[in-house]
């Protein structure tokens, strides 16, 4: 992330109250942003960590396929409900203090899950903790994709790399620690706590120069008055209809594949982990499909990535695989799904809208990836009740992605902000 935007002026956002800022140093730039993305590996480790585990969970207190389901992607309703808020705080307030305060709380709501009573209990505490996952994953991306404004698709890749490690660290570090402590809630306690020493550690090493930047008010004028002037214009709204598809994909596969490889292909929990995990090697690969999102027509990638999705899924539900297989087309999927459909939906999003809309987009996204992702545990697990594991594969995660193809279909590319290659300085 070394090429930084070349902003005419380090000002806060245009919406806010702001004070000129100079521009940090490259010791503050790499400190700042090595923070950050770190408490945002850790935040994919909280999310992760959840779904290897469920069994033992289920065990333990007897909840049904259904309930384990909804617990599974219960957190993503917190971060729906976080989305839009977000977005409205950060064009006014600090950005900063958003962080901070959202790493807190994600990591308290995380510990606070090893002492749920019941179902109710968990079921609020992992809420909690999507509000602040949520709340971080919309700041987060404000300050990036103003910072790094030219190539914001890069950056928005190596994000997702991070969330991508994480994603591969937790089931594996999770159950090892689950063995090693001998209880499922061991993990929760030292991944919130791991995530609350970060929030600490943020609130003295970032920087508000970091944070705050923007693009001059001139320069948005001058560049972008072709753009619409409402954040919610017909890119972002067919945008977010196609995001609002994409969580209910995603998280239906992410929120159940270790309990249908457990119950269904009868691996072990450690075989599940293990192939779990490799989603997030997939996901890694969300450098190369942002640089491609900075560099061809983003809507035409997005649908060639849903179709990448659904060729997957036959693989992974219509095919008695091994585990070697298996965490083949894990990767797959990873690639697609955490790696593509996540980096370009949110990059896109962005381009959709002027600069001074930037934390708004941020909070569009957030809200309607997450809105359906909410259920998609629920519904999944509905129609495994009713249909069977193959079948709820077929309707959920090859199917539906046709639908979020037809969305992008109202996508008017000459209302997005020109890539960066035909700008000139």
């Amino acid at each position: 992330m070394s090429q930084v935007t070349r902003a005419d002026t380090d000002s806060a956002p245009a919406t806010a109250k702001s004070v000129p800022l100079s521009r940090p140093s490259r010791f503050t730039v790499v400190t700042g942003f090595a923070v950050l993305i770190l408490s945002y590996l850790v935040n994919a480790m909280d999310r992760q960590v959840f779904f290897p585990l469920l069994p033992s969970i289920r065990s333990e207190y007897g909840f049904s396929l259904t309930e384990g389901g909804s617990l599974a992607t219960s957190f993503t309703l917190g971060m729906a409900v976080a989305g839009l808020p977000a977005g409205y705080l950060l064009d006014r307030f600090s950005r900063k203090t958003v962080l901070v305060v959202s790493i807190m709380i994600y990591s308290l709501g995380t510990m606070a899950t090893a002492l749920a009573g019941g179902f109710a209990e968990m079921a609020a505490y992992r809420v909690v903790s999507g509000v602040g996952e949520g709340m971080q994953s919309a700041a987060l991306f404000a300050v990036i994709g103003t910072y790094f404004f030219h190539r914001r698709g890069l950056a928005f890749g190596g994000t997702a790399v991070a969330f991508g490690t994480g994603v591969i660290l937790g089931p594996l570090v999770g159950v090892h620690l689950a063995t090693l402590f001998q209880s499922w809630r061991a993990p929760f306690v030292l991944f919130g706590a791991t995530g609350a020493a970060l929030a600490v550690i943020a609130l003295f090493v970032v920087s508000r120069r970091l944070t705050e930047r923007a693009e001059s008010h001139e320069a948005t004028i001058a560049t972008h008055d072709h753009m619409p002037a409402s954040p919610y214009n017909r890119n972002s709204i067919a945008l977010a209809a196609s995001s609002a598809v994409s969580g209910l994909v995603v998280y239906g596969f992410l929120g159940l594949y270790p309990t249908f490889l457990i119950s269904h292909l009868h691996y072990t929990t450690a075989q599940a982990a293990l192939a779990a995990s490799f989603v997030g090697y997939g996901g890694m690969l969300a450098l190369v499909a942002g640089w491609l999102g900075d560099r061809v027509n983003q809507r035409t990638l997005l649908m060639v990535t849903y179709l990448g999705v659904s060729a997957t899924s036959l693989l992974v539900y219509q095919t008695q695989a091994t585990i070697g297989w298996q965490c083949l087309f894990a990767s797959l999927m990873g690639f697609f799904a955490v790696g593509s459909l996540y980096t370009n939906h949110n990059s896109a999003m962005q381009r959709a809208v002027r600069p001074e809309h930037v934390g708004r987009a941020s909070g569009l996204f957030i809200s309607s990836y997450y809105t359906s992702s909410a259920f998609s545990g629920l519904l999944f697990a509905a129609l495994v009740n009713h249909l069977g594991w193959r079948q709820a594969g077929m309707w959920q995660v090859t199917l539906l992605p046709l639908l979020a193809i037809l969305a992008l279909t109202f996508v008017h590319a000459p209302h997005f902000i020109a890539a960066p290659r035909r700008r000139t300085d």
